[in-house]
């Protein structure tokens, strides 16, 4: 039985280190800025199958950071049977743009992804939006904030995910939360915690005790608004860990929230229950 499990798991990193990207695509113009998705998928897609897909967008506060971030989530979940995007957005230092311009992207990369949900494989009712810090912000505000669209889109295909996964997400931009300074008092139609209606969509959420950013009060409290309007949402804290805990250079943390994830897209039937890898 051992040296079975031992075999599954070569096998998985055998396959996930040739699991390679396909060709970029590019979802977005704007100005003189091309915007692309990086894409994993499954190996050996059936045609004739939809697949659910998962968009991951990389956290730094809507100032740096790149869509690398979250290279090894999108190898481990393409190999479960999900088509993962990579997604760029516009970020402060890179192009001068305000958190505003970034959350108009995030909506830009789910509607292109939706739009063309046959030529990519996908089924158009399962999107999972995910993203970590800033870029936890973005997924969730896809889903919650209605406004910053670009005009230029069809805005008849909808931009809003069917689940969430966010890793100390920056979910308050209030007086007292994150990025305040910067959004001013249009906080009351730009922050998630302020905005979560009847609707919104089952929402996994990460968050270590020492995270100096994301208070763990402030994660309770979604939790518990999430639940008083109707919708499900599972908060895992995770002691003495502190921001960006999740990431792949912290392997055993990486891990037990890639497995947790796992299980919650098993319990929505976006993925086929089977014994995950890095159990404990």
């Amino acid at each position: 039985m051992y040296k079975k499990k031992l075999l599954n798991i070569l096998l998985f990193f055998f396959l996930i280190n040739f699991c390679w990207a396909q060709e970029q695509v590019m979802y977005k113009k704007a100005d003189t800025t091309s915007l692309f998705l990086e894409i994993y998928n499954p190996l050996k897609m059936e045609l004739a199958k939809k697949y659910p897909a998962m968009i991951f967008f990389f956290g730094g506060g809507w100032k740096g950071g790149n869509r690398s971030q979250f290279v090894e989530h999108a190898k481990y979940f393409s190999q479960r049977g999900i088509v993962c995007f990579l997604a760029d957005y516009r970020i402060e230092n890179q192009h001068g743009t305000t958190p505003f311009d970034s959350l108009e992207d995030a909506k830009s990369a789910i509607r292109y992804i939706r739009k063309n949900a046959v030529e990519l494989g996908i089924d158009p009712q399962k999107i999972i939006a995910s993203g970590g810090s800033a870029g936890g912000h973005l997924a969730a505000a896809t889903a919650l904030i209605e406004g910053y669209d670009n005009a230029d889109e069809n805005l008849g295909v909808s931009s809003v995910p069917q689940a969430l996964v966010l890793f100390n997400p920056v979910i308050d931009n209030g007086p007292g939360g994150y990025g305040y300074e910067r959004i001013g008092e249009r906080y009351k139609a730009f922050s998630p915690l302020h905005n979560i209606k009847k609707g919104a969509p089952p929402t996994i959420l990460f968050l270590g005790t020492e995270d100096k950013l994301i208070p763990v009060v402030t994660a309770q409290y979604y939790k518990m608004v999430m639940e008083k309007v109707g919708s499900r949402c599972n908060l895992r804290l995770y002691e003495k860990q502190g921001h960006g805990f999740f990431n792949y250079n912290n392997t055993a943390m990486f891990q037990e929230t890639v497995k947790e994830t796992d299980w919650f897209l098993q319990s929505l039937d976006y993925l086929t229950q089977k014994t995950v890898l890095f159990t404990n």
